[in-house]
């Protein structure tokens, strides 16, 4: 089983290019583009700002392309992505940019966030018109399992995808081949959502295509580090290998490594790489 982690977290420490090369000696297999700093929302205005990075210039496939040969360099691979988000038809063209961007990398998988608030077939509208484009590009389309949170309730709330059913019924929505699901396994353990990522995982089964793989204390969405909190991996990983799951194993503890510092992530990449790596001889039976 290949293993791989989100860069984004990393490059806001070292940039995308180092970001790339220390995953790489850190031992996994490969890496997702993150995106999200292309946009920054205001959850308070709801606004969207443009931010001045590579991959809103005029060159940003040059910069793809230059992030995918330095995985190559050091023998990773770009394996899936994730555009930004919150995902919406105002930010359509973005959504196509990262769509370009991910085949540019290597990518065979970009992640788009359904609209936590609308439902299956509302938000097939945007995927529905999202596909032709990545079909073109060979690059297929993951949502996922979202959540939503109630300050008066103190813990989260079913969203787009959060459970089996809603997740069933915004694949069925598109239904196509190139449409397919990302299991946010933190996300599937809040407390709120009412399932499990076990659960999920069986009800997707050959839906099921990427992962975004974190643990936390069941209740937030701590984006940690694997079998640091309480999240049971062995139910997970036995029903990965019921559904006989054959994607990447690929790690979002984004917060876990933001909170390290600079000069400490190269060994932060190198303690999740060893997390994943757990994971992936659990899910072989080495363990």
């Amino acid at each position: 089983m290949k293993i791989s982690t989100e860069i984004g977290s990393a490059a806001k420490l070292v940039g995308e290019e180092k970001a790339v090369e220390l995953t790489a000696k850190a031992g996994f297999d490969g890496w997702d583009f993150s995106m999200f700093a292309m946009l920054e929302y205001d959850w308070n205005t709801k606004c969207y700002t443009r931010m001045d990075h590579p991959l809103t210039g005029k060159q940003y496939l040059a910069f793809a392309r230059k992030l995918r040969q330095i995985g190559l360099d050091n023998g990773i691979v770009c394996n899936q992505s994730h555009a930004p988000f919150p995902s919406s038809m105002e930010i359509y063209d973005d959504l196509l940019r990262a769509i370009e961007c991910t085949a540019e990398a290597g990518g065979a998988i970009c992640v788009i966030h359904p609209d936590n608030n609308r439902s299956a077939e509302q938000n097939a509208e945007m995927f529905n018109q999202l596909l032709p484009f990545a079909k073109q590009h060979n690059v297929k389309i993951a949502t996922e399992n979202m959540w939503s949170w109630s300050r008066e309730l103190g813990h989260a709330m079913p969203a787009a995808c959060s459970s089996p059913q809603s997740f069933l019924q915004h694949l069925e929505a598109v239904n196509d081949p190139y449409f397919v699901a990302c299991l946010d396994i933190g996300h599937a353990e809040m407390r709120g959502v009412d399932t499990s990522a076990a659960e999920m995982i069986r009800a997707l089964g050959a839906h099921l295509q990427a992962l975004h793989i974190h643990d936390n204390d069941r209740w937030h969405d701590s984006h940690q580090i694997p079998f640091s909190m309480q999240i049971d991996f062995d139910a997970v990983v036995r029903a990965l290998r019921e559904i006989h799951y054959s994607g990447w194993f690929t790690l979002e503890a984004d917060v876990y490594l933001g909170t390290l510092g600079a000069e400490k992530t190269g060994e932060g990449l190198c303690q999740m790489a060893k997390a994943a790596k757990r994971l992936a001889n659990m899910f072989e039976g080495q363990s």
